[in-house]
């Protein structure tokens, strides 16, 4: 079941948005739970996950960008889609990773193009798991949740999210082969997910957690290249 919240204070736009969703996912035979919201601070008041995100721009305060921004801050890391009349202000979408950006009133062939995308994003990050052997257990690993692997000696270790480091037995060039085009050897024992690079820094990548870890003078131009091609892919459609 994928979770979608619509938040717009205008309740027609929460209907009409509602209604094209649901019959968008009802065509691909999906089954989706739809969540209306009349303002950022219902919003953000709301205790579940959400998997996709629809935010007008235009609220009462806080607006869309300072609830999309608390949002990310507290570990949202669904799909964010901004569905406002404000043009503007669309490079200001990516501050705060959003997926998509739609102009009101909404064009049916805009829509259903990014909504096709959204599809595909979504199939591709629920096939996005590592499996991880310890022992006698197995764990499975979203993509998304490792901010980066370490190895020492003989023995990976994931950093997680959540804060916690999941530990075992693997060479980084194995690893490497499992994970996608997110993931940079930035250092002979590192793998960084640029999905959470903040900023590059005196050889260095600072995390949004305000971890560093290194970036091999050697593989500073490689990161370059990578990090330039990550972005365009992330931005791509907005």
């Amino acid at each position: 079941m994928i979770s979608i919240g619509i938040c717009d204070d205008e309740t027609y736009m929460l209907d009409l948005l509602a209604e094209k969703t649901d019959a968008f996912f009802a065509h691909e035979n999906m089954d989706v739970e739809i969540l209306r919201f009349s303002s950022g601070r219902e919003l953000l008041d709301h205790p579940g996950k959400l998997d996709v995100l629809f935010l007008d721009i235009r609220m009462e305060s806080p607006d869309g960008f300072e609830t999309a921004r608390k949002l990310r801050r507290r570990g949202f890391d669904g799909f964010l889609i901004f569905v406002t009349v404000l043009e503007d202000y669309v490079f200001d979408a990516f501050e705060v990773e959003a997926f998509g950006y739609l102009v009101k009133p909404l064009a049916d062939h805009l829509f259903q193009r990014t909504m096709k995308r959204l599809l595909s994003a979504l199939k591709a990050s629920r096939k996005a798991l590592l499996l991880v052997q310890k022992g006698k257990e197995w764990s499975v690993i979203r993509f998304d949740d490792i901010m980066y692997c370490e190895v020492i000696n003989r023995k990976v270790y994931l950093h997680l999210q959540d804060h916690t480091v999941l530990d075992y037995y693997d060479k980084i060039e194995t690893l490497a082969r499992k994970l996608d085009a997110r993931f940079f050897r930035c250092h002979r024992s590192y793998l960084l997910n640029l999905q959470y690079l903040k900023a590059y820094k005196g050889g260095q990548a600072h995390l949004r957690n305000d971890e560093r870890i290194p970036i091999s003078r050697l593989r500073q131009n490689e990161f370059s290249s990578a990090l330039f091609q990550y972005m365009k892919e992330a931005g791509g459609g907005i």
